[in-house]
């Protein structure tokens, strides 16, 4: 028999009589008469049962009881509590407090030993019950990391699928999986930020952002591929690929339920277009009234239209790409965020090398 006994008692001859019974019954005693160290000891000795006595000069019983129960670091153990007499309201305050039994003197050996013998058995029960929900929640959680993978997989196939269409370097949505993640990382890392860009936020628009244009699977290859300049009224049909595209996932949101990727793709899809001076589309959203993920997407997603060929205009340079972003700031994009994207546009540059036709696009010049 392996099973540890810790008994924690003020007075060292109302300890004796419970050791010399406990070491009988073949229990591995642990004692101590010093309340200030029951949390060390039960971390250190890992018992299986804790006996509390209730008659401490400075400590209440239930109360630590109940210290032992609400500490986190502390792992699951049963506790039972003892007195010199049998006091009724202390004995209710020993259970609310979680207590699992309450023994009073004068103490019978074959009690006690039936009694510790019951709490060890469901102890070990509980904690054969608490691994197996861990097995169990390991389980699940890593089914469902394998399912969210295979759903990004597929959504993000599906985008490829529509940015295809119009996309001349076949990267463009890794490019600005890439942009988003460091403009965003480097965000995270401002005071005035620090609290909203989150490990979370950041996973979440690295995720979302591919699914920009998903809406443009809708707007006729007249529209979309014409190398020269829309007219009013083309332009008018490309600008519904916006809320096509939020409409669509929203629709996903509603029959596969709620997702905050998908919420903040929803955002993207949308408002990816609108300007911090107001004068953007669909709804001529102005300043912190864009959604934070779709103001990230907007510089991504510019900084690459201006780096990458298109059939109506080359690649300019990063350095032109860069000077073009900051003649928008507070106008077309957030100041602040033009301002973090200034301070790491290396990572941008790079990024188009890596992901790009070099051919196309000139680094650092």
């Amino acid at each position: 028999m392996n099973e540890k006994v810790l008994i924690v008692d003020s007075n060292q001859k109302r300890i004796s009589p419970l050791e010399n019974i406990l070491n009988n019954a073949g229990y591995i005693s642990v004692t101590s008469t010093d309340p200030m160290t029951i949390r060390a000891s039960i971390i250190v000795t890992n018992p299986d049962i804790v006996i509390i006595g209730t008659d401490f000069p400075d400590f209440d019983g239930p109360d630590l009881c109940q210290r032992i129960k609400k500490d986190p670091l502390i792992p699951s153990v049963s506790v039972i509590l003892t007195s010199s007499v049998r006091d009724e309201i202390k004995i209710a305050k020993g259970f609310d407090a979680g207590a699992v039994d309450f023994i009073t003197e004068p103490y019978h050996e074959k009690e006690i030993e039936a009694r510790i013998s019951a709490h060890i058995k469901l102890h070990s029960l509980k904690k054969q019950l608490e691994n197996k929900n861990k097995d169990l929640e390991s389980v699940v959680k890593e089914q469902n990391k394998t399912i969210t993978e295979m759903q990004m997989a597929t959504i993000f196939s599906l985008a490829k699928l529509a940015q295809s269409r119009d996309d001349d370097t076949g990267k463009h949505l890794e490019r600005v999986q890439k942009y988003c993640y460091s403009l965003s990382s480097a965000l995270s890392e401002k005071d005035e930020y620090k609290n909203i860009i989150t490990k979370d936020f950041i996973k979440n628009i690295s995720y979302a952002c591919p699914l920009h244009d998903i809406g443009k699977v809708a707007i006729p290859d007249s529209i979309l591929l014409k190398p020269g300049k829309l007219t009013p009224e083309e332009f008018e049909i490309m600008k519904t690929h916006t809320t096509k595209g939020a409409e669509t996932l929203e629709e996903v949101n509603k029959r596969f339920g709620s997702n905050d990727f998908i919420k903040m793709g929803i955002d993207i899809a949308k408002y990816h277009h609108e300007r911090w001076d107001g004068k953007g589309y669909p709804e001529g959203l102005a300043g912190e009234n864009i959604p934070l993920s779709a103001r990230i997407m907007a510089i991504a997603d510019v900084y690459d239209a201006l780096s990458s060929r298109r059939t109506y205009k080359d690649a300019f340079p990063h350095k032109k790409c860069v000077e073009i972003i900051s003649e928008g700031k507070n106008t077309q994009f957030d100041g602040f965020l033009v301002d973090t994207f200034l301070a790491i546009q290396d990572e941008f540059a790079l990024t188009r090398q890596l992901y790009g036709d070099s051919a196309t696009f000139t680094s650092l010049k």
